[in-house]
């Protein structure tokens, strides 16, 4: 898929669901936007705002009015989800802005969150734009159990706070799939393998791994990831989950042990940064960013438990 592709996903039986490559990070296959065309259209997650104009051109090509959109939902405020929601709150003047409520009051002032996401991420920085402020009047706020009805599909909302207090997941019963954003990790479709993501500063491995159990309770036929993708898992649903589960458990194991073997931070999160096997589908630059801001995710989480 090439940055800018707008595809209908066609897996499991679901209808009416498109997503857009974004570009994210200067790479393809990294950061999808999905777009659901019901009677109250709706967008989940919008990308990190750089590239919000192809989230603009897949709804004129889907074929939804910029005016008809009713619903702008991200799974949780880290920029990379949320960071067009503003942009597109201004080009879609009739779409409220769906979010997390512990995170709503940073889209409306995103001053703080700005600050946090460059210490996260570091040099990365160069590929995000400033997001735009959402205006307070067109935010929803979303708690456990709500639903946004958008005709004849539903956004179930169902807490997911392991990657980040304010994450939620999206359920989708109409398609029999759910919006994962990053409870079910990184989803690499070029090589078929899924990937941790434990970025600072919330990380915390014991919740993850509840969330994933929350995802196989859904027990849904499709896994929708922000990054990146649709994923058919079918009946092998919760064996696609407890991969994940296993790779973030060992990933935090590997983490700590090169921590006590090398009794330097930096040097841990160099050391990763310098390992990343990942260069040959995201680029050298970003799969070394990736893998050292995800270390230091972990030696949060480590001092914090410790």
């Amino acid at each position: 898929m090439e940055v800018g592709d707008v595809r209908e996903v066609a897996v499991g039986d679901c209808t009416d669901l498109y997503y857009v490559d974004t570009g994210m990070y200067g790479t393809s296959e990294y950061g999808a936007v999905y777009v659901l065309d019901d009677d109250r259209p709706a967008v989940v997650d919008t990308g990190i705002g750089t590239n919000h104009e192809r989230i603009l051109e897949a709804l004129d090509e889907v074929g939804i009015d910029r005016d008809e959109l009713a619903v702008i939902a991200v799974t949780h405020i880290h920029l990379d989800h949320a960071g067009g929601a503003g942009f597109l709150a201004e080009a879609c003047p009739n779409a409220d802005v769906y979010v997390p409520a512990i995170g709503a009051r940073h889209l409306v002032d995103p001053s703080q969150l700005v600050a946090g996401t460059k210490a996260a991420v570091g040099d990365q920085w160069e590929y995000y734009v400033d997001p735009e402020p959402v205006p307070e009047d067109r935010i929803v706020e979303l708690e456990e159990g709500d639903v946004v009805d958008l005709g004849t599909h539903e956004l179930r909302v169902h807490e997911a706070p392991g990657h980040a207090p304010h994450q939620v997941v999206f359920e989708d019963p109409e398609n029999d799939a759910v919006f994962t954003g990053d409870a079910a990790g990184i989803w690499v479709p070029r090589i078929e393998e899924i990937l941790e993501t434990s970025p600072p500063s919330n990380f915390d491995l014991e919740q993850c791994l509840e969330d994933v159990e929350t995802l196989e309770e859904i027990d849904p036929d499709v896994l929708l990831y922000t990054h990146f993708g649709p994923r058919y898992v079918g009946d092998d649903a919760e064996a696609a989950l407890e991969e994940y589960a296993a790779v973030l458990t060992e990933w935090v194991e590997r983490v700590e042990e090169k921590r006590a073997e090398l009794e330097d931070d930096e040097a841990v999160v160099d050391h990763f940064a310098a390992s990343s096997e990942m260069a040959d589908v995201w680029g050298e630059h970003k799969a070394s960013a990736e893998a050292g801001m995800n270390a230091r995710g972990v030696i949060g989480y480590l001092d914090h438990r410790d």
